[in-house]
């Protein structure tokens, strides 16, 4: 059976992400989603979303703006900077983001940002893409280089062996190329001539 919020949105893991406003007669509601993985796909090469992703939220309306906060958890499966396989982070966001309608953000010309103007979003038609907004919460919480351990030892630049799996036997030391031919001659001039004996 499917629950319900306050917004007479369903609670259960409903294939749509739209929050419908009209629904919102409240100046302060509580609001559950859930939606499965496949519904948000892989972003990228950034990360995919390994779990349900469930939403706890509570919205407050003022006239035609919006507020959602509360909380997001899911699974985020994210590729290791160093040996690339695929890791699964347990995810937890506060969320804060207050929505204006489309039609404000139609000024001309520029202006300075505010530190405010960061958190807020942008609603058309009379509906919030909740999609919209876990993608973006997910997309700033990510990190610059994500890592399956600290302690993850990474590829061998020269084979691709990964170095956490196992060791492998290739020169990985870091030669000045400028200085090869000298290493070459050096070489050459060690080897005996063909036919002469020490």
């Amino acid at each position: 059976m499917q629950q319900r919020s306050h917004t007479g949105e369903s609670t259960s893991s409903d294939v749509s992400t739209l929050l419908d406003l009209h629904l919102v007669r409240g100046s302060i509601e509580p609001l559950e989603r859930s939606f499965q993985a496949p519904v948000f796909g892989a972003d990228g090469d950034e990360y995919a979303v390994a779990a349900p992703v469930v939403l706890t939220l509570r919205v407050v309306k003022d006239g035609d703006r919006y507020r959602l906060s509360g909380r997001l958890a899911t699974t985020v499966r994210r590729s290791c900077g160093r040996c690339l396989k695929p890791f699964d982070v347990p995810t937890a966001l506060d969320i804060d983001v207050r929505y204006h309608p489309q039609r404000v953000n139609t000024g001309e010309g520029e202006y300075e940002v505010a530190d405010d103007d960061l958190s807020i979003a942008y609603y058309r038609d009379d509906h919030i893409d909740l999609g919209d907004l876990v993608r973006e919460q997910l997309r700033l919480a990510a990190p610059m280089k994500p890592l399956c351990d600290e302690a993850c030892r990474g590829l061998c630049p020269v084979c691709g062996t990964n170095w956490n799996e196992a060791p492998c036997n290739c020169d990985t030391a870091w030669h000045d190329p400028r200085f090869d031919a000298l290493r070459t001659s050096r070489v050459a001039k060690a080897e005996p001539a063909p036919g002469r004996r020490n």
